[in-house]
């Protein structure tokens, strides 16, 4: 996972640029990408973490971090018709069961119901992911949203971290 430390371009608003939130707190983000990438040595494999990252970024509408997420998943192999069925998951037959788990578990963490978590969501997660895998899998739900509400709040331009992180190797411009 590339973790941005710096953003490469923030929007402009009629009083000006954003604020670099990472030139402003760059401690917190040093922390911050420390959590991020103690998620590569998790329990849950890198393909479902690049559907994860993509689908809440989607949730959050946040074009930074799905613009990153769609290009790394398809450096690491993933196939392109997934990438468009993702956000429709439910009707797709191109998700295994562990990964339909995931995605509800992405879901309903990232949107949380008024009410909670509901026990039917819960059991199934249970039924496809190990006790560890949940944890590590929520830890992986939270970091990305965080970082969609930094890339969604500052407004940061999508790609414009491209070169930076090699994502120009993706091959979709």
């Amino acid at each position: 996972m590339n973790v941005a430390t710096k953003p490469a371009a923030l929007a402009k608003t009629q009083n000006g640029p954003r604020i670099n939130w990472a030139e402003q707190s760059p401690e917190l983000v040093r922390k911050f990408t420390e959590v991020a990438l103690a998620l590569r040595a998790s329990s849950i494999e890198v393909s479902i973490i690049d559907l994860v990252n993509i689908r809440a970024s989607q949730l959050n509408g946040c074009s930074f971090c799905l613009d990153m997420h769609v290009k790394q998943a398809k450096m690491h192999g993933e196939r392109e018709l997934r990438l468009y069925h993702l956000a429709a998951w439910r009707d797709s037959t191109l998700f295994t069961l562990r990964e339909r788990a995931a995605l509800a578990w992405t879901e309903v963490l990232t949107k949380l119901p008024e009410q909670g978590v509901p026990d039917e969501i819960y059991d199934r997660v249970r039924t496809q992911l190990s006790e560890k895998e949940i944890s590590d899998l929520s830890f992986a739900v939270m970091v990305i949203n965080a970082w969609n509400r930094l890339n969604v709040g500052f407004k940061t331009v999508p790609g414009s971290a491209d070169a930076m992180y090699g994502l120009d190797k993706a091959g979709l411009n």
